[in-house]
C-alpha cells in the first residue's frame, strides 16, 4: 500500500475504534466500497475489512467512493462546540441565552443546543454552572491559603455566581463552600504511609492513602514519608487528620498495584467533584492496565470529542492517583505530558503495566 506518510496501522485502528477526531488518516471498508474519516458515526467495520489511507485521493485511487455522511473528500469543518465553550467560559458571570450561542455559530438556537449537548453530554447552561463551580473551587483554595478567614462571599462573586444563595443551593463542591474554604473543616480523614518497592528501576518513594468513612479520598506519592503526609495536610489543612494502622493493609494493596502486581480487590473511593469530573474519573478507571489513551481519545470514547481540553482539566484534578489511573493518559504524540506526582513516576507506573515509554 502506497501512502504519502508512514502510518502505524495498529495505532490507526485504535484511533478508529475511539473515533479520534484528531486522527490524520482515512479508512476504506472493502465490503461497502466506501471510505470515511476516523470519527465518522457510521458503524465500525471489522478490522479484516478495513484499509487505511493517508489521503482521500489515495482512497479514491484504490476504488473507494466517499461516504455521504462524513464527506471525507471535503475540507474538514471545525466543530462549533469549542467556540461555544470558549464563549460560555468567557461569560461565566452572566446567563448566556441559546439565541446568543446560535448567533455566535450561525445556527438556530435549537440546533446549537443539540450539537452542544451531543458533544458535551450536558446543556450549555449545565456546562456554564460547572465552569463557575470549578472557578469557585480555585477561588476558595487561593483565599484559604493566602490568608486566615478568607472571604467566601467575595470568592462566590468572583467565580461568576450572581448571589451567594445560588451556590449554597447548588452545592457543587461536595461540601458547603465554607467547609471547603476551611480545608475540609468537619471532615475526619485517616491515613497510612508505606514505602514503595525497591524492585523498580526508579525508586517510587513513599505512598500515602487518606480515607474518610466513605472511602479513599487521597492517594499520593512523595520522596519521603513526611512529604507524602504533607501533601494530604496541604489539601485538607483544617480536616481532622490522624494516622490509622487499620489502613496499613489498604496501603500495602496500593503498593502492589504500583508494582504492577495483578489484583482483583476493589477499594472503596470517596471521589468528590462536579458531575463532569466524576464522569471523566470513571472513564479513567475503565482504561485497562497496559493500555494508554490520548486526551482526545478519552474524550471521544466518552462521546464528547470536542471536550478534549475539559477532559484534560478533569484528569489534572484527580485526587486518587493509581486507582483512578490518570497516568494512562498521554499526549497525542505519545509523550508523557504533565503528571501531578512527577513524569518519572508516571513512566514507572506505565512500565510496571507493560507500557514502555
Amino acid at each position: 500500500m502506497s501512502t504519502e506518510f508512514a502510518i502505524d496501522e495498529e495505532k490507526a485502528w485504535q484511533q478508529l475504534l475511539a473515533r479520534d477526531p484528531d486522527a490524520q488518516f482515512f479508512y476504506g471498508v472493502t465490503t461497502t466500497g466506501v471510505f470515511c474519516r476516523p470519527n465518522c458515526k457510521s458503524r465500525r467495520p471489522l478490522r479484516s475489512n478495513t484499509r487505511i489511507f493517508s489521503t482521500p485521493v489515495e482512497a479514491q485511487s484504490a476504488g473507494f467512493r466517499a461516504c455521504q455522511r462524513c464527506r471525507p473528500e471535503e475540507p474538514a469543518q471545525p466543530s462549533p462546540v469549542p467556540r461555544m465553550c470558549a464563549y460560555l467560559e468567557a461569560n461565566k458571570d452572566r446567563p448566556v441565552r441559546l439565541a446568543a450561542l446560535g448567533k455566535l455559530v450561525s445556527m438556530s438556537p435549537f440546533t446549537a443546543q443539540r450539537i452542544f449537548k451531543q458533544a458535551m453530554s450536558v446543556t450549555p447552561s449545565q456546562y456554564q454552572r460547572a465552569i463557575r463551580a470549578n472557578s469557585l473551587r480555585t477561588q476558595l483554595h487561593q483565599k484559604g491559603l493566602h490568608y486566615e478567614g478568607g472571604d467566601v462571599t467575595n470568592a462566590i462573586y468572583e467565580a461568576g455566581y450572581g448571589s451567594s444563595s445560588r451556590v449554597y443551593e447548588q452545592t457543587p463542591l461536595g461540601m458547603t463552600p465554607g467547609r471547603f474554604l476551611a480545608g475540609g473543616r468537619g471532615e475526619t480523614i485517616r491515613f497510612a504511609v508505606a514505602k514503595c518497592s525497591m524492585s523498580q528501576s526508579l525508586l517510587m518513594g513513599w505512598v500515602i492513602v487518606g480515607s474518610t468513612a466513605r472511602g479513599l479520598c487521597w492517594l499520593a506519592m512523595g520522596d519521603t514519608p513526611e512529604q507524602a503526609e504533607a501533601s494530604l495536610r496541604e489539601e485538607f489543612p483544617s480536616a481532622s487528620i490522624t494516622a490509622d494502622t487499620a489502613l496499613e493493609e489498604t496501603v500495602k494493596e496500593v503498593v502492589k498495584r504500583i508494582d504492577g502486581e495483578s489484583t482483583n480487590e476493589s477499594l472503596p473511593l470517596d471521589l468528590r467533584g462536579t458531575a463532569f469530573q466524576l464522569r471523566v474519573w470513571k472513564a479513567l478507571q475503565e482504561i485497562p492496565a497496559g493500555e494508554t489513551r490520548t486526551y482526545s481519545q478519552l474524550a471521544a470514547e466518552m462521546g464528547i470529542p470536542a471536550a478534549t481540553r475539559a477532559v484534560a482539566r478533569a484528569c489534572a484534578t484527580n485526587r486518587v492517583s493509581v486507582l483512578v489511573p490518570c497516568h494512562r493518559v498521554v499526549g497525542v504524540s505519545g509523550s508523557l505530558t504533565g503528571y501531578r506526582w512527577g513524569i518519572e513516576r508516571k513512566r514507572q507506573l506505565l512500565n510496571a503495566e507493560g507500557v514502555r515509554r
